[in-house]
Formats: structure tokens, C-alpha cells, sequence
């Protein structure tokens, strides 16, 4: 069976190259390949040994997801769908251009099984994990695809004789990474620290772990795992300052409920590469955008160094909830921040694509029967 050498850390490709009876250095060469140069051709990779090279194209591939789709917003967002299977699964990217960065918003599962109430993802169901190699493989995607758009648009200057170098409108390169699309990271834990693994490795994509940010809903134990293994910046999905209120809008709060979940997050600052936690607050008109759930939240975080990220809600069919108001947002920042709260209001990028925060659907063969169950839900 071939081998997919996107499915493999240094440490994996060091055992892959040790069965052939190669020495651990090659698989520094082939990450740097792979992942550096955007090479799939084992022939163009020049400091391989001929043999090697041989040996490799029998044994191994570097075979990605397909892109199905690609759509740019006006703001300058761009969302891939790419399918990751021949069962008709389809899971979805997104790349956020800004001045001085570009972060990629990578899926981890196709679907995700914690149907938070005000995600399109969750509406859709779950189907699997993802691979490391489809998790990674969209990092992959983007950098190349982001490279193409650099070079198509310099031969456009030079085509048209343009005497002016273009302006592009942020890093055309990923530089940051959010696991925040489709599905729980952390559910899918394994897969997605391998992932890691390669995204920070010098010979790999060299980023550091503050460029790194895992969004869990909030699984109490993986968090504690994520702190021995891998510990980079950490967003909790928190939408809500009391169980009662939770429980409603993230299930896997009725599991892990907050008490649990904050003392979980005091014990990743242990190891975090930031000082504070993320919490990510989606603001959801009526339901807990109050000046009540502001003063709540204060009390609740007071003895957590954290952040709050208030999210506008993005609306998609049948969701049940409202976006908060400009006002109703503006105040209950106000509380949070008069309190001493770190607090921003996540600026809607993509919303036109259908790629802004908690749009993200892709194509899901729900195996958890939701999809029926919601459908009858509506009828």
C-alpha cells in the first residue's frame, strides 16, 4: 500500500526511511520538500539519491485533498472546498488576508459531532476525523495556491508593462493558523498534533506557537493532553457565563461543565506560549448578549488571565438565532472592558463566500442522522 508522506511528522519519515534502510537526515530533505518548496514530484527533489528518489516513487506519494471550489470575497477572504474522499465529503479552508499576517482556518473533522446550536457545521451532522495528511494538506493548498496568485498577478504587471509594482493586499503566505473550521480539534486529538508537530517544525512550516491557536468547545481532559504534548495558544469556545444558559448552546458543556473547564484552562497557562486564554463569546441577540451576562462573565472570569473575542453571529438557513446588535455589542464590550477584560469584536471577513465564523459547512454524509433529525425539526 503507497504510503502518504503528508500523514508523516520527522519523526514518522525517520521510521518510514529506516524500513527502506535510508538514514534519518533524508527525511529533514523530504519535510523541507514537502512542505517548504510545495513539492509533490519526488524527482524534482534534487538532493535525494537517485535511488532514493526510485525508491520512493513505488513506495510513497504525497497526495493531497482535490480542491472542488475557490471563492474570494470582496474583503479579500478566500475559502477552498476540497474533497477529502470519493464518498462525496467535502470539508472547507478559509485564508483571512491582513496587512501584516495571513492566518488559514483549518477543519479537523468533516462535520463535527457537538452540535453547538449556532454552527452551521453542527447542523450538518459528522461524518469522521480527518487524516494528518488532510489536515495539513490544506496548509499545503493555501501556501500554493497564495504563491500561484503572487505570481499570476507579477506576469500580469509585467504582460501589461506596468510601471507600477502592483500593491497586494496582506502577506500572500500563510503566517498564522487557527484550528477553528469544521469540527472539534481536539476531538480528533491524535491526527491534529501531528499536524502541529509539522507546522512547527523548522524543517517543516517553522511557525511558532503563539502563531498556532486551537478553538476547543471545551474538552476538559484533550485540553490537559494538549498542555503535556503540544502546548500552543489556546481559544475556548465559551458563549455563555452560566451552566444553565451553556448547557443550551454547547452540549458538551452538560459534560464538562464551566467550574471544570475554567480550572482546566488555569492549568494550560502552565505551559501556554501566552499568557492568557482566549475565550471566543458569539453574541446572539436576546439570548446572551444582556448587560446581566456581561457583569455575570466578569464575576465568572476574575481569577483566569484571559481575553474575550466577541463574535457577531453569522447567519445561515434554519440557524434559530439573531445577530446582537452594533449597540448591544458595543455596550457589552463596554462592561467587560471598564472591568479590566482584554476585549475585541471580531471584524466579519468572507460573509459574502459563506466563510465567516460559524458559516462553515463543506459537504457532510452525516452518519449521526442529524441532519434528518433538524430537517423534521423545521417541517
Amino acid at each position: 500500500m503507497t504510503a502518504n508522506l503528508l500523514n508523516y511528522d520527522r519523526q514518522g519519515l525517520i521510521d518510514f526511511l529506516s524500513e527502506m534502510g535510508e538514514k534519518s537526515f533524508r527525511a529533514r530533505q523530504i519535510l523541507k520538500w514537502i512542505h517548504q518548496s510545495g513539492e509533490s514530484d519526488f524527482d524534482q527533489m534534487t538532493d535525494l539519491s537517485k535511488n532514493l528518489r526510485t525508491k520512493l516513487s513505488g513506495l510513497a506519494a504525497v497526495s493531497l485533498p482535490r480542491v472542488m471550489r475557490d471563492h474570494t470575497a470582496a474583503d479579500g477572504t478566500r475559502k477552498w472546498l476540497l474533497s477529502v474522499d470519493d464518498a462525496g465529503n467535502g470539508i472547507e479552508s478559509v485564508y483571512i488576508p491582513e496587512p501584516n499576517r495571513g492566518t488559514l482556518c483549518i477543519s479537523s473533522q468533516v462535520g463535527c459531532a457537538l452540535a453547538c446550536a449556532f454552527c452551521a457545521t453542527g447542523k450538518q451532522g459528522f461524518n469522521r476525523n480527518l487524516s494528518v495528511a488532510e489536515i495539513i494538506g490544506q496548509l499545503w493548498l493555501a501556501n500554493k495556491a497564495l504563491a500561484k496568485s503572487d505570481a499570476d498577478q507579477q506576469l500580469s504587471a509585467v504582460e501589461s508593462e506596468a510601471t507600477v509594482t502592483p500593491v497586494l493586499p496582506s502577506p500572500r503566505k500563510v503566517t498564522n493558523v487557527v484550528m477553528m473550521g469544521m469540527g472539534e480539534p481536539l476531538a480528533n486529538f491524535e491526527h491534529v498534533v501531528t499536524a502541529l508537530d509539522i507546522m512547527l517544525d523548522d524543517h517543516g512550516y517553522g511557525l511558532s506557537r503563539r502563531r498556532i491557536t486551537v478553538s476547543t468547545s471545551g474538552l476538559v481532559p484533550a485540553i490537559d493532553r494538549l498542555r503535556e504534548r503540544c502546548p500552543v495558544a489556546l481559544a475556548v469556545s465559551l458563549h455563555a457565563p452560566n451552566d444553565a444558559l451553556r448547557d443550551r448552546l454547547v452540549p458538551i458543556n452538560q459534560k464538562y461543565p464551566i467550574k471544570a473547564l475554567l480550572e482546566a484552562c488555569q492549568r494550560y497557562l502552565q505551559a501556554a506560549p501566552r499568557d492568557f486564554i482566549t475565550f471566543e463569546y458569539v453574541m446572539l441577540d436576546g439570548v446572551n448578549d444582556g448587560a446581566s451576562h456581561a457583569h455575570e462573565l466578569v464575576e465568572l472570569v476574575k481569577d483566569v488571565p484571559c481575553k474575550f473575542n466577541l463574535i457577531p453571529f453569522n447567519a445561515f438557513p434554519n440557524s434559530g438565532f439573531n445577530r446582537s446588535s452594533p449597540d448591544a455589542v458595543r455596550a457589552f464590550r463596554d462592561i467587560l472592558m471598564k472591568a479590566g477584560l482584554v476585549t475585541t469584536v471580531r471584524k466579519t471577513r468572507g460573509d459574502d463566500i459563506a466563510a465567516a465564523c460559524g458559516q462553515l459547512a463543506g459537504q457532510v454524509h452525516d452518519k449521526t442522522r442529524r441532519t434528518l433529525k433538524v430537517s423534521m425539526e423545521i417541517m
